[in-house]
């Protein structure tokens, strides 16, 4: 399987989506939401949250999906994902290697590049649009986080030091990556704020989100409705 680019011939293609991923292993995934929930309820809803992103990401017209992972999880993960989405292990280790990885493995290939976690399944498909919409007069393009981190980065460059590891890793992880983005003269655009799953009370803000509308994100939809996480609230309450 190869990807087809803009290298490729066809020429159709608008760009690419590449989904962030780690394998669905307990003490791997979600790890915030470990102590809350049972692990192996935790890795069903990684996995479930990985699909319905990479379904979200393949609803846009023009767009080749892919997933970087670190390098001992492609074959798990390619076990998880549909056989038409490229698996590529990335280069180092963290989430700023991840970064670094993706847009030098793909902008060779792609004319934009937007990176998005597997946390927001939920997200709407028009963030995605707008995100490559923003690559025609920007650089670069964030999508910020309520909790001052982001779900998204897009960029039609290479730009190794826009994810420098000492700066990424501070406490808001957004206003670093901007202040890089900023430092280099990188013209930079936001879509919409959103928001990911990172601890309990996200999860049970999606869970009330996706019961009034489970086909945004029906896989986990379907998970959370069959274990019900109001219950485990009701047993930590107890």
């Amino acid at each position: 399987m190869s990807l087809q680019g803009r290298n490729s011939g066809t020429g159709g293609v608008r760009g690419a989506v590449v989904v962030m991923a780690k394998a669905p292993r307990e003490g791997l995934v979600k790890t915030r939401l470990s102590g809350a929930y049972p692990a192996r309820e935790v890795v069903q809803l990684s996995e479930c949250m990985l699909r319905d992103t990479i379904a979200l990401a393949q609803k846009l017209s023009r767009v080749e999906v892919a997933v970087m992972c670190p390098s001992e999880d492609v074959a798990d993960i390619e076990a998880h994902v549909p056989a038409d989405v490229h698996v590529v292990g990335q280069r180092g280790n963290g989430l700023a290697a991840a970064l670094a990885s993706v847009f030098e493995h793909f902008v060779p290939r792609f004319h934009r590049v937007v990176a998005v976690d597997s946390d927001s399944p939920h997200l709407p498909v028009a963030i995605l649009h707008s995100a490559f919409e923003l690559l025609k007069k920007n650089e670069v393009v964030v999508g910020p986080t309520e909790d001052g981190g982001y779900y998204l980065v897009g960029a039609s460059s290479m730009h190794p030091r826009l994810f420098d590891p000492a700066s990424l890793g501070t406490d808001n992880a957004r206003d670093a990556l901007l202040g890089n983005a900023r430092a280099l003269g990188l013209s930079v655009a936001l879509t919409e704020a959103w928001y990911d799953v990172d601890v309990p009370a996200d999860l049970s803000r999606l869970a009330a989100e996706l019961r009034l509308e489970p086909a945004r994100a029906p896989r986990t939809a379907a998970l959370l409705a069959s274990w019900r996480p109001e219950a485990h609230d009701d047993e930590r309450a107890g």
